[in-house]
């Protein structure tokens, strides 16, 4: 019996020791020597060398000059230190078809000089983390109007950088092509510098 203890007992503190400092210390390590940007947060920085938050992240832009991200659950609205989530409503939820209907009318308001027809989905609905970074390049081609009026640049000019801010698939077959609105708008304020303050668009609805 005191055998078969000690036996259990090494196996248990060398499995901890392997698996619970050896391999974190090991991955640590490799990450920061072959990805140190990734193993640091896809941190974005501006000119000043400031930090403005990660690529892996989304956030929100109040200024009409800037593209906007999807709505977003996560607390009061992509607030990563809080929580991570989407609303979780049913695709018959009269919550979700009022909060929808409120936000589409909320767009219409602030960009009335978008394409007419259906708004891109992605700009109406919650992404399951509520912390998605990303849109689809139609909902920023939608937006486009509105940033190249509130920026006084032609559309043809910033459609172009825009276009130029669509990422691929995946290895050319996994996901969508995306566009990741922080980077878009921080292209912005380098190529066009940063737009003078200009009033907000209305508040986006809370999302439940």
């Amino acid at each position: 019996m005191k055998n078969i203890v000690s036996v259990a007992l090494r196996v248990t503190v060398v499995t901890l020791v392997l698996t619970g400092i050896v391999y974190p210390l090991f991955m640590t390590a490799a990450a920061q020597v072959l990805f140190p940007s990734r193993a640091h947060g896809s941190l974005v920085e501006n000119d000043r060398g400031e930090v403005i938050g990660s690529r892996l992240i989304g956030q929100p832009f109040a200024s009409p000059a800037y593209f906007q991200p999807r709505p977003s659950a996560a607390g009061s609205g992509y607030d990563a230190g809080a929580a991570s989530g989407g609303s979780n409503f049913g695709v018959t939820s009269k919550k979700l078809l009022d909060r929808v209907a409120d936000t589409a009318k909320q767009l219409r308001e602030a960009n009335p000089d978008a394409p007419q027809g259906p708004i891109p989905a992605d700009l109406l609905t919650a992404s399951g983390s509520g912390l998605d970074p990303h849109i689809t390049p139609a909902a920023a081609l939608w937006q486009l109007p509105r940033v190249a009026r509130a920026r006084s640049i032609a559309p043809e000019r910033l459609r172009a950088v825009a276009l130029d801010h669509i990422e691929g698939r995946a290895l050319g077959f996994i996901g969508e092509p995306a566009v990741n609105v922080l980077e878009l708008n921080l292209a912005l304020d380098r190529q066009f510098g940063a737009p003078a303050a200009l009033p907000a668009p209305p508040a986006p609805a809370k999302h439940q």
